[in-house]
């Protein structure tokens, strides 16, 4: 398997489990779940699905749990409309992205850093 093969299988989940996610199972997650990663494995016998849930603490691991419940269900929907473009299909690895998170916390760092440093500053002068 080629890695541009690979690549492309991503992009193909991708885009489907996003549009699955928000129309099929729309009802059953919070309108906020975004599929923002699909990295399968190089024989693509399995996909891990990195996705972001928008919602407080508590409801984004009930939510995360629900979505892994849903995962038979979904890759049945996955599997029947790539059927023609895909001979197996992958086994659904969900993760939960925490990326936006991390990246918020680390701004929120930076600015303390500047504000100690302004304060620390203004005392010196």
């Amino acid at each position: 398997m080629s890695s541009i093969r690979v690549q492309r299988v991503g992009s193909l989940l991708k885009r489907e489990l996003a549009d699955i996610l928000q129309h099929e199972f729309g009802d059953q997650l919070p309108p906020m779940t975004t599929v923002t990663d699909v990295q399968p494995t190089r024989d693509l016998s399995i996909a891990r699905v990195y996705v972001s849930i928008y919602a407080p603490s508590e409801q984004k691991q009930a939510a995360f749990r629900r979505l892994q419940e849903l995962t038979p269900q979904i890759r049945a929907v996955l599997a029947q409309r790539i059927r023609h473009q895909m001979r197996f299909m992958p086994e659904l690895r969900f993760m939960l992205d925490d990326t936006m998170e991390r990246a918020q916390r680390v701004e929120e760092l930076l600015a303390r850093i500047r504000e100690e440093r302004a304060r620390r500053e203004g005392q010196t002068s």
